[in-house]
């Protein structure tokens, strides 16, 4: 069997060695839960979720548990910057729109449009981004984090729908769906219980 020329980074007692082809890989009885990366992926991932490593080792995928969560601050921030993008885009074709118009009444119309636009497209946004192979919006893979199911891996959009839905709930009343983070070990929020959700952060070496 002709293997590729990737190669992989090995965490050997917690500290990175390589890079190692899949021979040497071999040679050194590489095991499923073993960290590994090539020098283009973002962070490490156990052997068996890397497809060409489970052809070559015959591992069988298995479910990645998340073991880090992300706390209350780090989704408030996620959450500010996308809505800023959301709001900013919007803004400027407001702005532009007003000063093209001259009558008050359609300046108006304008200012009320975007008090619905701007939450329903940042409703969908995160919908869609949650739901995506990324998993997390643009503020969240700023922050590294991402939305998953309890296994960790990717939600439907479904899923994202309720969940993104429920977040009023978590804000009525007084965001006490929010503070339920402080009170569970997975962190989740209100609407993270409902809808089966956690926000994970990237594994740590």
């Amino acid at each position: 069997m002709q293997h590729s020329n990737n190669k992989y980074i090995l965490v050997i007692n917690g500290k990175p060695e390589g890079p190692f082809s899949v021979d040497e890989l071999k040679e050194r009885t590489l095991r499923p839960g073993d960290f590994v990366k090539t020098p283009e992926m973002p962070d490490y991932k156990e052997a068996h979720e890397i497809a060409e490593l489970r052809q070559v080792f015959h591992f069988k995928q298995q479910s990645v548990i998340p073991q880090y969560f992300a706390g209350l601050d780090q989704r408030m921030l996620a959450g500010a910057l996308d809505l800023l993008a959301v709001s900013g885009i919007y803004i400027v074709l407001g702005f532009t729109a007003v000063l093209v118009m001259t009558d008050r009444e359609s300046r108006i119309v304008i200012a009320l449009s975007l008090l619905v636009l701007i939450p329903v497209t940042n409703f969908i946004y995160h919908v869609v981004m949650e739901s995506s192979d990324k998993q997390a919006t643009w503020g969240k893979q700023v922050l590294k984090i991402k939305v998953c199911d309890m296994e960790g891996k990717r939600i439907s959009a479904g899923t994202a729908f309720i969940r993104n839905f429920c977040k009023l709930f978590s804000f009525l009343p007084l965001f006490i769906g929010y503070l339920l983070i402080f009170f569970n070990k997975q962190q989740q929020c209100l609407h993270d219980m409902i809808a089966g959700t956690l926000v994970m952060k990237d594994r740590l070496i």
